[in-house]
C-alpha cells in the first residue's frame, strides 16, 4: 500500500517539526508533504493532521477553510481530550481525534485508519504531564506542553478568560500554568511574559513548507528538508 501522503498543520514551526520528526522513521508508511501555518492547505495529501497547540478548538475550527474542497480528511491531534471536545470536532466533519499520549507507532496506524475511511478516537489521556509527543516553544526550559501553550496565547495577548475558552481547560487551570510557567522562566508580570514569549519562539509563525513534487508552485512557499 502506498504511504498516507499528509500535511502537518499548525502556528508554530516548532510544533510541526517536532510532529514531522516524530513520524520521521515511518516514511514507508507516512509521506509528509506539506507542513505549515493554520490556512488552507495547498498540497494534494490524504490527511490533515491538526495539532491544537495554540489554536482553535472545538466549535472554533473551520475544516472547511482548511481543505477547500480538497477531500482530504482531517484528525485532530491534542492533548485535550474531553468527550464533548471530540465529539464536537467529529461532529464537524474531522475522521480522527488523536490523543499526544499516542506512540508514533500507534499515530500512524490511527492517520492509516483514517485514510482507509475510519472514524478513530483514541483519546488515551497522558499519566500527570507525562512525557508527550513532538516538540513546542520552551521545552528547553522544561515547560510542559500545556504551559507551553498557555504562555504562547498569552504571547498573542489573550487574558486567562480567553485563554479558558479558546483551550476548553477551567480558568482555574489556567491560573496553575500561569503560575508554574512564571516561575520556571522566571518572571512575575505579565508584561515580562510577553516579553520573554516574543524572544523566545511564542509568536506564531505564519509559514509553509511544501513538498514542491506534490504542489504547484507557491509564493512563499518553501521545500521541505
Amino acid at each position: 500500500m502506498d504511504a498516507v501522503r499528509i500535511a502537518i498543520v499548525n502556528d508554530y514551526e516548532i510544533v510541526v517539526a517536532g510532529v514531522a520528526a516524530l513520524l520521521g522513521r515511518f516514511q514507508d508508511r507516512i509521506n509528509v508533504v506539506e507542513i505549515g501555518a493554520n490556512k488552507q492547505v495547498q498540497s494534494d495529501v490524504d490527511v490533515v493532521l491538526y495539532d491544537t497547540f495554540g489554536q482553535v478548538q472545538g466549535d472554533g475550527i473551520d475544516l472547511d477553510d482548511l481543505l477547500k474542497g480538497s477531500g482530504a480528511k482531517v484528525a485532530i491531534f491534542s492533548w485535550n481530550l474531553q468527550h464533548d471536545l471530540v465529539d464536537r470536532a467529529l461532529a464537524l466533519g474531522a475522521s480522527g481525534y488523536l490523543s499526544k499520549a499516542l506512540t508514533a507507532e500507534e499515530i500512524v496506524k490511527g492517520l492509516e485508519a483514517i485514510h482507509r475511511g475510519e472514524i478513530v478516537a483514541e483519546t488515551r489521556p497522558l499519566r500527570g504531564e507525562g512525557v508527550e509527543s513532538g516538540d513546542w516553544p520552551g521545552r528547553d526550559y522544561h515547560l510542559t506542553q500545556r504551559e507551553a501553550e498557555v504562555l504562547a496565547l498569552i504571547t498573542q495577548g489573550l487574558t486567562n478568560q480567553e485563554i479558558a475558552d479558546k483551550a476548553y481547560i477551567s480558568i482555574n487551570s489556567v491560573k496553575t500554568y500561569v503560575r508554574t510557567a512564571y516561575r520556571k522562566i522566571g518572571v512575575t508580570r505579565r508584561a515580562q511574559a510577553v516579553s520573554w514569549g516574543m524572544e523566545h519562539g511564542f509568536r506564531p509563525q505564519r509559514t509553509r513548507a511544501v513538498d514542491p513534487s506534490s504542489a504547484p508552485p507557491v509564493a512563499g512557499a518553501r521545500p521541505v528538508g
